[in-house]
């Protein structure tokens, strides 16, 4: 694994460690997060990213909030500073179901210990909660493993492979989503090219994506995004994979802004587009992408780049963090749990049930 985006370091009385992906490359700064308010505020800055990552930092917050509780409180007040937490840190970004997820866990997980515990002390709920965390944390460690193992065989020698934002170590608790099984591929020396879109306006893929891969070893190249179309009819790329952040019942799937352009010049060129994504990305409460909520994110994100004005004063900016790419242009999803070719309602409803989604 090229990093560790999120760390918990200590017992009960410990603090997270959070990789500040607003400074890459140009410096790698490791953040000490203390308390939900500073989670937040790193949530919702992009200091942590990607849909996995969130949800286990999120989760750690929720052990931190608990840190508030002093030890002759009763459980039932720690619980209902954890309940206030949740709301919180439920707050910071509206369309990365794993946050949900991941609060919602650790919530019922609370919850529990509380109910069926008699005497349970506010130490014990705390050791319960940060133990839970850590279980969602290596969960995701071997979710990210699996992903790679089911969808290195779509990598092929000499191939070019396309990828959208960033979906790799930095935007999970291992190893990635959609680098996942690039890294495999390249653990079995298979030579292969990346083409990352650099990604706009925040250039997660120039930034991010292209840091972890040089890293790696993996060549890597970074394009801009309006490249993508021409390269494809160039013949230099074989395989489009991208992660996502939520996965409605159909196979709808919300990714960065952008990743639906791709899927349509992919369909276009006759490059299969592939998802990567965990089980917890899917949202199975939803029928279609049309449900997903997107975030709307800061008009100074497009207005100004690298501190310098691009955009007229007094213009209009509209930035949507995410699109939604139909389940009919995307020719699989890779999951932890395999392989959902031609997903749709059906297909995906067996391939998760029974549900692993948490305790």
């Amino acid at each position: 694994m090229v990093v560790q985006a999120v760390k918990w370091i200590g017992d009960i009385d410990g603090y997270l460690e959070l990789v500040d992906q607003r400074r890459l490359p140009g410096e790698f700064v490791s953040l000490q997060c203390r308390d939900t308010r500073f989670l937040f505020d790193a949530i919702k800055t992009l200091a942590v990213r990607g849909a996995p990552a969130i949800g286990v930092a999120a989760a750690y917050g929720l052990a931190l909030a608990l840190q508030e509780s002093k030890a002759g409180d009763s459980p039932e007040k720690a619980l209902a500073e954890l309940t206030k937490a949740r709301e919180y840190l439920a707050s910071s970004r509206p369309t990365a179901v794993n946050l949900f997820w991941a609060l919602d866990r650790m919530r019922r997980k609370a919850e529990g210990f509380v109910e069926g515990e008699a005497g349970a002390t506010v130490t014990a709920l705390r050791e319960a909660v940060l133990a839970e965390a850590k279980a969602i944390h290596s969960e995701d460690v071997e979710m990210c493993r699996q992903i790679g193992l089911h969808g290195e065989k779509f990598i092929k020698e000499g191939a070019g492979i396309l990828t959208h934002c960033n979906a790799g170590a930095l935007a999970t608790g291992g190893q990635g989503t959609a680098l996942s099984p690039m890294f495999e591929a390249h653990k079995k020396g298979r030579k292969f090219s990346v083409y990352a879109d650099e990604t706009r306006p925040l250039l997660q893929g120039a930034r991010l994506t292209a840091w972890e891969l040089k890293q790696a070893g993996i060549q890597v190249a970074v394009i801009c995004d309006n490249m993508a179309g021409w390269l494809m009819k160039q013949g230099k790329i074989n395989a489009v994979i991208t992660g996502a952040d939520r996965i409605a019942a159909n196979g709808d799937a919300a990714n960065k802004i952008g990743t639906y352009s791709v899927s349509i010049l992919a369909r276009e060129h006759g490059v299969p587009f592939y998802i990567a994504a965990p089980s917890s990305t899917f949202d199975l409460s939803i029928a279609s992408g049309a449900e997903i909520p997107i975030e709307q994110r800061a008009a100074e994100e497009v207005t100004s780049f690298a501190g310098t004005r691009t955009v007229p004063a007094g213009v209009s900016v509209w930035n949507p963090a995410f699109d939604v790419t139909e389940a009919r242009n995307i020719a699989a999803i890779i999951t932890e749990r395999g392989v959902i070719e031609n997903p749709d309602t059906e297909i995906i409803s067996q391939c998760l049930a029974p549900s692993s989604r948490g305790s």
